[in-house]
């Protein structure tokens, strides 16, 4: 049984709001289930070859400022 076309029949038959609610829902869920899975990589070793990496990166002076990075975002949006 696919359900997924039952379900996108359903939702457009809901008013805005509930589909508002539902669509924060998703992002909520899809949110936590994110973070169980970098829980769960982080604890199994699988994040330790890019901490490293990240770690060596900062310890050489290879890393730019965030804030840096974003004013120069926000300045070429600017121009167009």
């Amino acid at each position: 049984m696919n359900a997924l076309p039952e379900i996108e029949a359903a939702i457009k038959q809901l008013p805005e709001n509930d589909v508002r609610q539902l669509a924060g829902w998703i992002q909520n869920y899809l949110n936590e289930k994110w973070d169980r899975q970098m829980e769960e990589d982080l604890a199994t070793g699988k994040l330790d070859d890019l901490i490293a990496k990240a770690e060596a990166d900062i310890a050489a002076n290879k890393v730019r400022d965030l804030d840096e990075i974003i004013d120069n975002f926000l300045f070429l949006q600017k121009l167009y």
